[in-house]
């Protein structure tokens, strides 16, 4: 009779070192999240990461492989009251492909839509619930129609809706490439 000590068969901690193996395979787009109550809100409104690594009580970061889309929300304040309100969605590239550095993005993505002040932001945050009230996660809409959202957004024009209709264009489109 043997006897099996808990240790023996607890499973081992999570490390970030499989992560920088994978590095070198498959190009990966690294997102900085971080929260410090009454200060500093990053986080991501939708996405799907590969893998989000827990660096300390405040920090996180968020592994999204090529080709993702993603929303990251940026809301400072001081002691004076909000500073800044930001929301971008945002695809993860490769090498090859044409980015845009951003802080706190590493190397870089693909900006679809930029938004800045509570007013825009809340306009698009009103647009992705209305998107996910049809059924649809918002990392699954057409790039063109972020690219267009952002586009109308900045020339002061109404904003367009995302349909049922709109979105199976897009995934029969997306099928034949």
């Amino acid at each position: 009779m043997t006897i099996v000590t808990q240790a023996a068969t607890a499973a081992p901690l999570p490390s970030p070192q499989p992560l920088a193996m994978l590095d070198s395979r498959v190009p990966l787009t690294r997102v900085s999240l971080a929260y410090v109550a009454q200060r500093i809100n990053l986080y991501l409104r939708f996405g799907n990461p590969a893998r989000t690594v827990q660096l300390d009580r405040w920090r996180r970061c968020a592994v999204f492989l090529p080709a993702a889309i993603f929303s990251r929300i940026r809301w400072e304040s001081n002691d004076y009251g909000t500073v800044r309100w930001q929301l971008m969605v945002l695809q993860a590239c490769t090498p090859l492909d044409a980015m845009q550095s951003i802080p706190g993005i590493r190397p870089g993505a693909r900006i679809l839509l930029h938004s800045e002040g509570e007013q825009k932001v809340r306009a698009v945050l009103a647009q992705i619930d209305a998107i996910e009230l049809l059924g649809i996660e918002a990392a699954d809409v057409s790039p063109a129609y972020w690219r267009t959202l952002g586009n109308r957004l900045a020339a002061r024009l109404p904003l367009p809706d995302y349909t049922v209709e709109r979105h199976a264009a897009w995934l029969a489109g997306r099928a034949l490439q």
